[in-house]
């Protein structure tokens, strides 16, 4: 349903995109009318691109937050993204949700060079425009959102005081194999295809690509982020992202490693591996509880007991805690309430 709606929005909104001033968001169903269209020049190859923002009134130097959109969203998408304004607004952040090239579904998506400067030069647009706290610039996304913030975090993770992934994609071209149907590409590995001019396995250089657009490529270079993957354990069964996906990516940005075969045993029968300790309850998760955890220096992995979706309470506590060049802080003695919002999230 979002997807033909969004693409109606997009239409509305196409003789706006090259305005030189912030357009309020009055035509964008779900956001908060205060939250402002605005253009960001791509430092790449210049075309201007499409970002949300709110920011406060006064002058304070104050923290961002970067929330980003799913698999088939692009900044229009309320979902998910106008509880993160909302937090903001409440909190007294600056917020902006970029487009990083919209749906991942062409070449210029999905995890490209040019989808990753488009969120590093919102950034960037942010900290000469507003009273920005370098040290508190933190980034969250869910589903095709994870997956980007997972590759943003091991690609630049100088920017990032805390990075809050949630049932992302590690793997392009494991996920592609993931969605054949009987040798047939579903959606999702029609719109890799779409991006990458056919599928991972066709060619050496199409692989490659799929290889530089996963995070799995990058996250050993992430170790020093403050990094939270968290996935729903029914997620591959009732979701379209098996959560293997993000204890492979825990491993590759974690310097006490989990065994994959022990991993792969945990999604094929959802049951923790001999071994594995059992996880500390955290009231933050609610009705839907931790059934295994692991920390390793910055980096942990969560998974709960949910399917494709993100739970806010712990996403964003767990971020409001963070500062660059401080060791990750984990637990959240005081939490603040959230917005609320719908949970579920599709890609």
């Amino acid at each position: 349903m979002f997807e033909r709606s969004s693409g109606m929005i997009r239409a509305v909104l196409l003789p706006l995109l090259f305005a030189t001033s912030p357009i309020l968001s009055q035509s964008l169903p779900g956001w908060p009318a205060e939250v402002s269209l605005i253009q960001v020049t791509s430092s790449l190859d210049h075309t201007p691109q499409p970002s949300l923002t709110w920011s406060p009134a006064d002058d304070e130097t104050r923290p961002l937050l970067v929330g980003l959109h799913t698999w088939s969203g692009d900044y229009t998408q309320a979902t998910n993204g106008a509880t993160y304004a909302r937090w903001c607004m409440e909190r007294g952040w600056h917020f902006v949700f970029p487009n990083f090239r919209g749906a991942n579904q062409t070449p210029a998506a999905l995890g490209s060079d040019l989808a990753v400067q488009d969120i590093v030069d919102a950034v960037e647009h942010l900290k000469k425009t507003k009273h920005i706290d370098a040290s508190r610039i933190y980034l969250i996304g869910v589903s095709g959102g994870g997956h980007m913030a997972m590759l943003m975090a091991g690609r630049h993770p100088e920017i990032w005081a805390g990075v809050s992934a949630w049932c992302g994609i590690g793997d392009v071209a494991a996920w592609h194999a993931e969605h054949l149907k009987d040798g047939k590409p579903d959606r999702y590995a029609q719109n890799i295809e779409a991006a990458l001019g056919g599928p991972p396995s066709g060619s050496k250089e199409r692989f490659a690509d799929a290889q530089k657009r996963s995070p799995r490529t990058w996250l050993t270079a992430a170790g020093g982020v403050p990094l939270d993957i968290c996935h729903g354990i029914h997620d591959g069964r009732n979701g379209s992202v098996a959560f293997r996906h993000s204890l492979f990516a825990y491993n590759l940005a974690a310097s006490a490693k989990l065994d994959p075969a022990g991993i792969a045993a945990y999604y094929d029968m959802q049951q923790r591996p001999a071994g594995w300790p059992e996880p500390e309850a955290d009231a933050l998760y609610g009705s839907k509880p931790v059934r295994f955890r692991a920390t390793s220096g910055n980096t942990r992995v969560t998974i709960f007991e949910g399917g494709h979706e993100i739970l806010y309470a712990p996403g964003l506590n767990w971020l409001a805690q963070q500062q660059k060049g401080r060791p990750a802080m984990w637990k959240v003695e005081k939490p603040l309430p959230v917005p609320a919002g719908d949970t579920k999230s599709g890609l």
